[in-house]
């Protein structure tokens, strides 16, 4: 399917995107599962077919189907929402590679720290007024202080996968 990616802005579409966690739990017995309903983002393909642009995530919208836990999570002990209310992946660079790859680089923020984050994500839809990038990568998220862990229950990698839909912004 290689294609060319048209250069200019591009919007992300939230309704046909999505974002989704998932972390083992009780000692790695029980899965968590999560997804965020409230997602925003853009980009440009710039000339020289490099990309740059940001998704935004609002914490409080992760949904993980229990009540209780979506409240904690949304919490001091982890996402902090009242302080932080936004997650955000800033892509420095994504790279379409010839086997339709996008190496992707770029800095991951939740809690008010950012780390450096590289994954490689699938382009599984292009033409000139839309494209959709499948991808999944794991956080340690001890590393942007979302370390509770009551008796041990929490051990291991947050995977984070996305499927993200963009349309071609028209030029001004």
């Amino acid at each position: 399917m290689t294609v060319a990616v048209e250069t200019g802005t591009w919007q992300l579409d939230p309704a046909a995107s999505t974002v989704a966690i998932r972390h083992r739990t009780f000692w790695g017995l029980v899965t968590v599962k999560g997804t965020f309903a409230a997602v925003t983002g853009n980009g440009e393909v710039r000339p020289d077919g490099s990309a740059v642009g940001t998704v935004t995530l609002d914490a409080a919208s992760l949904d993980t189907k229990n009540a209780k836990r979506d409240e904690h999570l949304r919490g001091a002990d982890f996402f902090d929402v009242a302080n932080h209310p936004e997650l955000t992946f800033a892509v420095r660079s994504a790279e379409l590679r010839a086997d339709d790859t996008v190496h992707i680089v770029g800095q991951l923020t939740a809690r008010g720290i950012s780390r450096p984050q590289s994954f490689t994500a699938r382009l599984v839809g292009a033409d000139a007024d839309a494209l959709t990038l499948d991808a999944e990568f794991s956080v340690d998220r001890d590393q942007f202080g979302l370390g509770w862990n009551q008796l041990g229950m929490i051990r291991g990698l947050t995977t984070v996968a996305a499927t993200l839909r963009f349309t071609r912004t028209a030029a001004a």
